[in-house]
């Protein structure tokens, strides 16, 4: 009876202008028609049944996981994502997901749980997906982790030291952090090291028995009802797991395995893995260029090499090849001169769906609305602008005023100010809409919520 936490939390800033901090890199489709948040909760589905497949993220992410799960399956409950009460590191997001579990989901104390990270990559999932199922049979008292066979002497990723073989599993004998070049290559040579994937295996007994040993402050914690759990969350410190837990541990185990993992952690590793893919580039004279283009538009190099080129609907990322590590430093720099490029994509996401604003202008402003099957937008007024609404696709159940009405594709309405104004999509499909607003200001805080079914009335956000 196993279950399944993927933890989803993270903000992935090394994959600017594609991540943002309104919408983090496992919720981006890089290599697939799927997100990586998609394609590992795809991965799962194929090992588990939907109920026992559960998310950890935060207040900011809750509606970006529901809506990517439910568009994958309608029936998903939103019980099965847990809201961490604040972000901290994986440790306490972990004792959290693990007390929720057996208090809320009465599972039982032996009982595996494997966590994952969100917005990994793996090739070849058939084999991945028999050495998750041979780790969660085989961990029992241990704590299980995934270990990568190391291709290259790469710099980004931490390392286990294998030790003793037993059936399908090493013992462990050390965490290394991220090493340099040289130590690296020492590691590769050795055959003793494996990558450090984040992925762990274990029961519930076995954390508490581990905190107890290791992390008394969280164990203590642990030990209190949920309620009171989840009221002093804010106390526990901000720590990995690896840190917490497994670095001091000597009852670590894992599991070797080659199937084409990568973190993409960085733009250089998405150009190893989506390098296929067909984007129209016109190459005159250029070698070894990666483009990654989210609008698909035509992007011509002349006698440039070695480089990776990154276009967003609002920003473009040009870099050498090599330094992809380094775009932390351009966040950094964005953040110090606050660059709304940092945070805000063109594209918008909301709980009940998202707008891109297709023009942007003092006086007026053309936004693309895609409302999902369902959903309604809260009840509400502007004081400085006018809004035209025309629908494109599905159709549109619409209050205006005193007024009622339906709009098919190709029918419109006009919406003065002040009038109290909702949308809503009645249909099966996402229903597209163009709004056009003209007035003298046309910020997003011009709002009066009179009702919300996301209880945003109060705070007007």
């Amino acid at each position: 009876n196993m279950y399944s936490v993927i933890l989803c939390g993270g903000s992935g800033t090394r994959l600017w202008p594609l991540s943002r901090k309104n919408f983090p890199k496992q919720f981006l489709r890089l290599y697939s028609d799927h997100s990586l948040l998609q394609e590992t909760f795809l991965r799962m589905r194929e090992l588990l049944p939907l109920k026992n497949i559960f998310f950890i993220t935060n207040q900011n992410n809750f509606f970006n996981v529901l809506n990517q799960i439910k568009e994958l399956e309608k029936s998903f409950s939103p019980r099965q994502i847990l809201i961490e009460p604040k972000s901290l590191n994986t440790a306490p997001a972990i004792t959290y997901a693990v007390k929720y579990l057996v208090d809320q989901e009465g599972l039982a104390p032996e009982e595996p749980i494997v966590f994952l990270p969100s917005d990994h990559y793996i090739g070849k999932k058939d084999t991945y997906l028999s050495l998750l199922e041979s780790a969660c049979r085989e961990t029992k008292q241990f704590i299980g982790t995934i270990g990568i066979t190391p291709t290259r002497p790469e710099t980004g990723y931490g390392y286990i030291r294998k030790g003793q073989r037993c059936k399908n599993y090493f013992h462990v004998l050390e965490f290394k952090e991220k090493p340099n070049r040289e130590t690296a290559q020492f590691y590769l040579e050795t055959g003793e090291y494996v990558w450090n994937s984040g992925m762990y295996i274990f029961s519930p007994q076995t954390l508490a028995h581990e905190l107890y040993k290791h992390a008394p402050s969280i164990y203590k914690h642990l030990t209190y009802d949920f309620k009171e759990f989840v009221e002093k969350f804010g106390d526990l410190p901000s720590i990995s797991i690896d840190i917490a837990v497994s670095e001091k541990s000597k009852n670590v185990i894992v599991f070797e395995g080659d199937f084409s993992w990568s973190d993409i952690g960085s733009f250089d590793s998405l150009a190893e893995i989506a390098s296929h893919q067909k984007s129209k580039h016109l190459n005159i004279n250029s070698e070894n260029v990666f483009i990654h283009s989210t609008k698909n538009r035509l992007i011509v190099t002349l006698g440039v090499k070695d480089l990776n080129i990154i276009e967003s609907n609002d920003s473009i990322l040009v870099h050498k090849k090599g330094l992809s590590e380094e775009v932390r430093k351009v966040v950094d720099v964005l953040k110090k001169y606050q660059y709304r490029e940092l945070e805000d994509n063109i594209v918008s996401y909301r709980p009940w769906g998202s707008f891109e604003v297709l023009i942007d202008t003092p006086t007026y402003k053309v936004k693309k609305i895609v409302v999902y099957p369902g959903s309604k937008l809260s009840l509400q007024a502007h004081y400085h602008r006018a809004e035209h609404w025309i629908v494109v696709r599905g159709m549109a159940k619409v209050i205006n005023g005193e007024e009622e009405l339906f709009l098919r594709e190709n029918e419109s309405t006009f919406i003065p100010p002040m009038s109290k104004h909702r949308l809503e999509n009645p249909g099966k499909i996402n229903l597209e809409l163009i709004e056009v607003q003209t007035g003298n200001y046309l910020e997003e805080d011009d709002i009066i919520r009179y009702d919300d079914d996301y209880n945003r009335v109060k705070n007007n956000n």
